[in-house]
């Protein structure tokens, strides 16, 4: 029988390398990131309640979202980020939802989920792998990647449950400390087990 299996970790942790390495060996995943962005395009009733609540300001003179000011809002503003996530993740989780019950029925199915245990979502999977790394290594690739301050990078960090808590509560911790080759041994190691 196929499983739905949980994919978290936290941001910069190295979750993507997993998903493109499950997606190229032919596995579904699911990203809730790419649902989150789609959530929130032009014309979408995510984007009607953001704007309804944060204002025009966050908006683009074409009607698009100014994604780095809204999350300059909400990465500084617990509460803020509270509405922005209670805007979001139903339909989120609802969207996802729908597309693991079409695509279970030709394997096991990953979603991708950077807020799994945040959002309380992980009884809703067979099992959970977390993507674990050590906050040093977080704080430099974000600002490699995103071209982020300490600060910033510290910020989104701590928007997220410590990667420390997640991987106290996984079923199964992929450490991706070493080498992409290390990283992907122990992904094959896991699939060989499912």
């Amino acid at each position: 029988m196929y499983k739905k299996i949980g994919l978290t970790g936290g941001i910069a942790s190295g979750k993507s390398a997993v998903s493109n390495y499950l997606k190229d060996k032919g596995y579904t995943v699911l990203d809730a990131d790419i649902y989150a962005r789609n959530v929130l395009n032009k014309g979408t009733e995510g984007l009607k309640k953001v704007v309804e609540h944060f204002g025009e300001d966050v908006l683009e003179d074409d009607g698009t979202l100014i994604r780095k000011k809204l999350g300059d809002i909400v990465f500084n503003d617990k509460d803020e980020l509270a509405v922005l996530n209670n805007i979001t993740h139903p339909i989120i989780r609802r969207d996802m939802d729908r597309d693991a019950e079409k695509y279970i029925k030709d394997g096991h199915v990953f979603s991708d989920i950077p807020l799994l245990y945040e959002n309380k979502l992980e009884d809703q999977f067979d099992f959970v792998i977390v993507v674990y790394v050590d906050t040093e290594t977080q704080i430099k690739r974000l600002m490699k990647r995103n071209d982020y301050t300490v600060e910033e990078a510290k910020a989104r960090i701590k928007s997220q449950l410590s990667l420390s808590k997640k991987k106290e509560n996984a079923d199964v911790v992929l450490d991706n400390r070493g080498s992409l080759d290390e990283l992907y041994r122990e992904i094959d190691e896991l699939l060989e087990q499912l």
